[in-house]
């Protein structure tokens, strides 16, 4: 209706790109970083992001008190020693290594790194020399690297040892880190379970990044089964206390070193979470676009409420006299602004930055120099979040479609793939893979007394007949549905003996725990089936 007076207010159209990489870039620089730079973000909550941080391969982020085995696990994961690698029960790693992907072996002291336009480490600058002397990249050709990067991080010192002061400010080192890894693993040793206040201190600093954070309980083939039990609880009720989300957060049991286990009545639990733990490690190079542009999101939202928070300041300040007054009583009052804020742009509180932090940082500042709330700044950032966004999700998708098998390669991750160590091997449906026996024969006479009187017609049992047995496994319908279809080779709507005898030896698979295959395997064929074509 009446279109013709809205000729000046036509939509923009969202703009085009080649790679997520490259869109991600241009969005950040054209839209977001104006209005960071207009009210002094960089300043209050994060530097301004470079080309290297989209392009870099994912990091994960390694955390923990000193001694739970960070270094080892990294081992564990290489199969290789890399440079400037020390492992002892004292607190050895005393320095950030960024374990990379290199032609030749190497160490690159942080100095250095950090004017390596390439490397994504530029902005580590303002932690200063006491940090950087402490920071190095350490090089070699490894599979894994090819893939993904490592960080190692010093120990988290608790008692006496953390009243020495590092000479820099570590949680906020970490917290940087947080923002560009794409994953974070906590370690914790079965037999220290304290968490420090330093320890307490980089949890909390880790805040807003939940959804990256893994924990891991290590060492744990050096306590019995009951001890294991009493101390995961303990550390779940630890971790309760500091990370203040309602889900709970996973816990990955193992011992991640190549020494035999102690201990090994938990193999089986072990080979379990180590599983699992690697497969959300692999996922992450599939995963990594999708993870620059959430953490950009997440980036715009935060900057979207501190250019409200900065103009209202602003708005309120006089410009003439009272000003130090004044800027005592908006700092005090800083809760009722957020509060303000929040009602009349509608901002989830969540949103908010840290408020004790944010009226620490304005102290230092001077609040007549902010700027007013320019409107044409923050269109740009919701027009990126409404429009831009929604395409790159559509140039996400289509290039994991293209990269399906981008996953980490190498090391530990290969020592299980293949052969009679893969996880599961000669267990569940997999047993008897190797026999020359047809597995379900062991049991075959007692499922053969049961077949014989459920009147079979033909050497067959009726569909009918046959579930009346098997519904006596208490399993569900989709379970027993997905058991017929396996055993039902000939699919002619019956079983003869040997399918019979095969449905039997499912249902135990699955009633021991075990998950039944999507396509039966070659080894479960019943004998005289194995020549009917598929």
């Amino acid at each position: 209706m009446f279109s013709w007076l809205g000729t000046d207010d036509r939509r923009k159209e969202p703009e085009v790109f080649q790679t997520v990489s490259d869109g991600l870039k241009k969005l950040y620089k054209t839209k977001l970083l104006p209005l960071e730079e207009g009210y002094k973000f960089h300043e209050f909550h994060s530097p301004a992001l470079e080309d290297a941080d989209f392009d870099n391969k994912p990091m994960v982020l390694l955390v923990g008190q000193y001694s739970t085995g960070k270094t080892s696990f990294i081992r564990y994961l290489l199969e290789q020693d890399f440079p400037g690698m020390r492992i002892g029960p004292e607190p050895t790693t005393d320095s950030f290594i960024a374990v990379m992907h290199g032609d030749t072996e190497g160490v690159i002291p942080g100095n250095a790194l950090v004017v390596d336009p390439k490397k994504p480490f530029r902005k580590l600058n303002a932690f200063g020399n006491a940090f950087l002397n402490r920071f190095v990249c350490a090089q070699l050709p490894n599979p894994v690297l090819e893939s993904i990067s490592v960080i190692d991080t010093p120990g988290i010192l608790s008692g006496e040892k953390q009243r020495i002061s590092r000479g820099y400010d570590f949680a906020a080192v970490l917290e940087w880190f947080a923002e560009r890894v794409d994953r974070i693993i906590l370690l914790f040793d079965a037999h220290k379970l304290d968490i420090s206040d330093e320890f307490s201190e980089v949890i909390k600093a880790l805040k807003n990044h939940e959804d990256k954070i893994r924990v891991v309980l290590n060492k744990a083939d050096q306590i019995e089964t009951q001890q294991l039990m009493r101390v995961y609880g303990a550390l779940m009720w630890s971790l309760g206390k500091i990370v203040n989300t309602p889900e709970v957060i996973r816990v990955y049991i193992g011992s991640f070193w190549s020494h035999p286990l102690l201990i090994p009545e938990n193999r089986k639990l072990f080979e379990a979470e180590e599983q699992d733990l690697f497969k959300d490690i692999q996922s992450l190079p599939r995963n990594a676009a999708l993870r620059k542009l959430n953490d950009l999101i997440k980036r715009a939202r935060l900057a979207k409420v501190h250019a409200y928070i900065i103009s209202s300041l602003k708005k309120d300040m006089p410009s003439v006299f009272g000003k130090e007054n004044k800027k005592k009583e908006l700092i005090g009052s800083l809760g009722d602004i957020y509060k303000r804020i929040e009602r009349e742009h509608q901002i989830s509180p969540g949103d908010f930055p840290n408020l004790k932090k944010m009226q620490d940082q304005l102290q230092a500042q001077d609040l007549n120099k902010f700027q007013p709330l320019k409107l044409k700044l923050l269109e740009a950032v919701d027009d990126m979040l409404a429009n831009d966004i929604a395409g790159l999700m559509v140039l996400v998708r289509q290039e994991e479609n293209q990269r399906p098998n981008a996953v980490v390669k190498g090391g530990a991750f290969d020592g299980t793939l293949n052969g009679p160590f893969g996880h599961g091997y000669g267990e569940g449906a997999g047993e008897g893979i190797d026999e020359a026996e047809w597995v379900v024969a062991r049991d075959k006479p007692a499922y053969d007394e049961i077949f014989y009187t459920l009147s079979p017609v033909n050497g067959k049992v009726t569909g009918a007949n046959a579930k009346r047995e098997m519904v006596k496994s208490k399993l569900p319908n989709t379970v027993l549905g997905k058991i017929w279809k396996l055993a039902d080779i000939d699919k002619d709507g019956m079983l003869d003996d040997e399918e019979f005898a095969l449905a039997n030896h499912l249902i135990k698979v699955k009633l021991e725990g075990h998950e039944l295959p999507s396509d039966l395997p070659s080894h479960l064929v019943p004998p005289t089936k194995r020549k009917i074509p598929e």
